[in-house]
């Protein structure tokens, strides 16, 4: 989903002319005349500083906080030259590859910047197939430097690789042929089905304390149903982004974000264990995640606003995929809900609309102001709108950033204290969204209290209650 409005047909290739005898005659035009403007630059300054704010704990970590085994560290820099390498290279394909969907029809039109001279203009769609073909080039070829025919990790990579690619093209097909939502559901079901036959970890779950007595378990083995609960969580990944749009920079935003924080939590999990096993696990998720990171900020540099192409469904489905196998196979597929906890709540402002209780339009998007240039939130239930009518009319480069801020302290949240996320969603809640009540603060502020001074709570939680 993004701001766009679709155009099909095909471009009409010949021209009429008349003869010296009234007659008509059709002529084809030379395909260098068919009119495809070269896109905007990249917004490489804007990058460049995102990337120093993004990677700088990152690489403290790495380099300096943690002593990470010598060979785990050389792959990792390898993983990580490669990935360089990837960001240059999508900054070239991206130009060279609008200029032949811009010849196959394959453009929109920015919906939020209709009446104004930007809005007429036709702009690239589908650009996520470049980075995704990247990803997976960078993927492969890494396979040379880090394992060997006889690895046990070979099977689970390639695995990953197969429904990374599978969705990629499902996520193409979707951009061409326009798939409605009930099948879009779909996909990513099929396309993880290499993932779940390749699964070989552990499908167990730690029962919260206050149930033990009555279960009698401190934990429990759920089988095949974790399994399904690994397949739903894909499903949810590949939609939640997808959904989670509509703005320039959004998709690719909440991405870039999300797959910063990934890093961070693998690296501090590989330095504080001394596991080999457990070490590998989450190496594996950096060397997936790397790449997708260094392929996204070169997209972003073209789809920050103002936007000069568009990522498609090709992007969103690719991104989500990745995310949810480095979750599954780096065995911290809870921590990663914890991470797209603004797109639970996306998720869930949007279920009226998605599950038909109420009229659910093609474009969920807010209204445009073409005199002020302003962006104003309608009743759509999702998060874009939710957050306007919190803060009020902003422009759309300012509600992105708005929004990925959000996706920033949530994620900074749980590196600091678990606790921090539930009453970072009740603040979000009390700043706005409820309002229209007069006593949703004062009801907000006791639950909050009664949280803070509640021992059951930190114990659910598996926290000692902060003095």
């Amino acid at each position: 989903m993004a701001a766009r409005k679709r155009v099909s047909g095909t471009t009409d290739t010949t021209t009429t002319t008349k003869d010296d005898d009234n007659k008509t005659e059709l002529k084809p035009k030379p395909r260098d005349s068919i009119s495809n403007p070269s896109i905007a630059p990249p917004k490489t300054a804007f990058i460049l500083k995102l990337s120093l704010l993004l990677l700088s704990p990152y690489l403290y970590l790495l380099l300096y906080h943690y002593k990470i085994h010598p060979d785990l560290k050389k792959s990792i820099f390898i993983n990580a030259g490669l990935s360089l390498a990837g960001f240059f290279l999508t900054i070239k394909m991206i130009p060279v590859t609008s200029k032949y969907v811009l010849r196959r029809n394959l453009f929109g039109y920015d919906i939020n910047k209709k009446g104004t001279p930007q809005g007429t203009v036709k702009v690239p769609e589908s650009l996520g197939i470049v980075v995704g073909i990247v990803f997976l080039v960078l993927a492969i070829l890494f396979q040379y430097f880090n394992f060997t025919a006889d690895s046990n990790w070979l099977v689970k990579y390639n695995a990953a690789l197969a429904c990374i690619c599978f969705m990629i093209l499902l996520g193409f097909v979707d951009d061409v042929l326009d798939v409605p939502w009930r099948v879009k559901l779909l996909l990513p079901s099929i396309a993880s089905l290499p993932l779940l036959m390749a699964y070989a970890g552990h499908t167990t779950i730690i029962i919260p304390k206050p149930l033990i007595p009555y279960v009698g378990l401190k934990v429990l083995d759920l089988g095949w149903i974790y399994k399904l609960y690994m397949g739903l969580l894909a499903v949810f990944c590949t939609n939640s982004i997808n959904i989670h749009a509509g703005i320039n920079g959004l998709e690719v935003g909440q991405t870039v974000v999300i797959a910063s924080a990934i890093m961070i939590h693998n690296v501090m999990q590989i330095g504080a264990s001394i596991d080999p096993e457990y070490q590998q696990a989450h190496a594996f998720s950096v060397y997936l995640v790397q790449p997708l990171l260094a392929t996204s900020l070169a997209l972003l540099s073209y789809n920050w606003y103002p936007s000069s192409v568009f990522v498609g469904d090709t992007y969103t489905y690719f991104a989500g995929m990745t995310m949810a196998v480095v979750g599954i196979l780096g065995h911290f597929s809870e921590t990663l809900l914890i991470f797209f906890l603004p797109q639970v709540l996306n998720f869930l402002l949007s279920v009226p609309q998605l599950f038909g209780f109420i009229h659910c339009p093609r474009h969920r998007l807010p209204s445009f102001d073409p005199q002020t240039g302003l962006l104003t939130g309608t009743n759509d239930g999702t998060l874009v709108n939710v957050s306007l009518r919190m803060l009020g009319r902003k422009s759309e480069k300012s509600l992105c950033i708005c929004l990925l801020l959000f996706q920033v302290i949530y994620s900074s949240a749980y590196f600091k204290q678990k606790y921090a996320l539930l009453f970072g969603l009740v603040t979000f809640l009390d700043g706005g969204l409820w309002r229209t009540s007069e006593n949703a603060p004062k009801l907000l502020n006791s639950i909050v209290r009664s949280l803070w001074m509640d021992e059951t709570f930190y114990m659910w939680l598996h926290l000692e209650r902060p003095t």
